[in-house]
């Protein structure tokens, strides 16, 4: 289907630029967040239309490479699968975790040690397993030396991880049972360790809660409050894992060259930390600090489309319809602080995306909405989401391991002759 545009040209439907292209739609909305094709709504409704010029530019491209002597895709950018998994399914209702919908089982609030061993193992148990781990295994005030007021939550738990695995003499024994031991005294450590840079002395006391969604509610507020227990479990369980994002391609290609479970995670702690990964939670925080009050988010949602900028927290390129994940966590946020200042600024910004006619909102600015709620400090977002993943990662490091192989992609060489 194309459509003829006054003054920038002909445009495609999104089955339409798929085809051109022969490319997925998941593929193609990647292209678009890329800034590679310019894509404009249909009339009032959310269906949108992509420029066939920047579509044929973009063809063009693809076939010169393929002809230039190299067999070469965009698999890395957004693009086809590059490695065999069975651990999660991206679909357009979200992640599917061995079979299980991740939003469905957020919603009927299974434990997030139950989801984590269903990541592992492809079973789905009746009762959540109990991770007990009675000493964090480093000293707290000793992580907290590194550390001054500005530092995130996120730093803690990277200053854990290698803390821990110098300390294990075990580290490099990566059969199944031995990874598995270690990931379930691992996790809840991390956990506790988000008090590290809030109050170093609950580090201890959270990690005797049992739960992890029990600790990090003691670790994060000293708090046993239910409400805030159970939105903090529904948001470990929807961000569990999320297929080959860069994090869990960095653990894999880290556990491909026989590294550690420790030194695995810490690879992907590392491109968390990044400003085009974890970053964006802080990018959405930091826009909510520019908006103010909920009165001004059309007024920055407007200048910041006339400065041609991107609204962080929006857009998925897996999730043109919205972000399935972020849906429970807005909910929860409304039930739990419905008056709060900056949860109704959140819900302000949202509205004035949709009334532009812009994206959806994507995960980061559920987990904000949350933190929001539940009056958490600046950076707990991405502590939550690196505790939540490191389940997924552990799951990647485990079947990249049985896999086997050494990741070592070829490069396309374009410099001098």
């Amino acid at each position: 289907m194309s459509v003829k545009e006054s003054g920038d040209g002909e445009f495609l439907s999104a089955a339409g630029a798929a085809r051109f292209l022969g490319i997925k739609l998941p593929t193609l909305y990647a292209y678009v967040s890329r800034g590679l094709v310019r894509s404009r709504a249909r009339g009032e409704g959310r269906e949108r239309l992509y420029l066939r010029a920047d579509l044929a530019r973009l063809k063009a491209g693809r076939r010169a490479r393929r002809t230039g002597g190299e067999n070469v895709s965009g698999a890395l950018h957004w693009g086809e699968p590059v490695l065999e998994s069975a651990i999660t399914r991206i679909t357009a209702d979200g992640p599917v975790y061995r079979g299980r919908l991740a939003t469905e089982l957020a919603r009927s609030g299974r434990p997030f040690e139950l989801v984590a061993e269903l990541l592992w193992s492809g079973v789905m148990g009746e009762a959540a397993p109990s991770w007990h781990c009675e000493e964090l295994g480093v000293d707290p005030a000793g992580l907290a030396a590194f550390l001054d007021e500005a530092s995130p939550p996120l730093a803690s738990l990277s200053l854990l991880v290698a803390g821990l695995g110098a300390r294990d003499r075990g580290r490099f024994d990566t059969e199944r049972e031995s990874v598995l031991r270690r990931a379930r005294m691992l996790i809840p450590r991390m956990a506790a360790a988000i008090a590290v840079s809030l109050a170093p002395e609950r580090t201890r006391a959270a990690l005797a809660r049992g739960e992890v969604a029990r600790v990090i509610a003691f670790a994060a507020r000293g708090s046993r409050d239910a409400d805030l227990v159970h939105a903090i479990n529904q948001g470990l369980v929807l961000v569990a894992d999320h297929e080959l994002n860069v994090s869990a391609f960095a653990a894999r290609v880290a556990a491909s060259a026989g590294a550690d479970v420790y030194a695995s995670l810490a690879a992907a702690l590392a491109a968390l930390s990044g400003p085009k990964h974890g970053g964006h939670i802080e990018r959405v925080e930091a826009l909510l600090g520019e908006i103010g009050s909920p009165d001004r988010a059309a007024q920055v949602v407007h200048e910041r489309a006339r400065r041609g900028e991107h609204v962080p927290g929006f857009g998925h390129p897996f999730y043109p319809r919205g972000d399935p994940r972020a849906r429970p966590l807005l909910a929860a946020a409304r039930a739990l602080a419905p008056r709060n200042p900056l949860v109704r600024t959140v819900f302000a910004l949202i509205d004035a995306m949709r009334e532009a006619g812009r994206p959806e909102p994507t995960i980061d600015t559920g987990l904000v909405a949350i933190s929001a709620a539940l009056a958490l400090r600046l950076g707990f977002g991405v502590a939550l989401f690196a505790v939540g993943r490191a389940a997924g990662w552990v799951a990647h490091v485990l079947e990249q391991y049985e896999a086997g192989f050494l990741i070592r992609p070829r490069a396309l060489y374009r410099g001098p002759a």
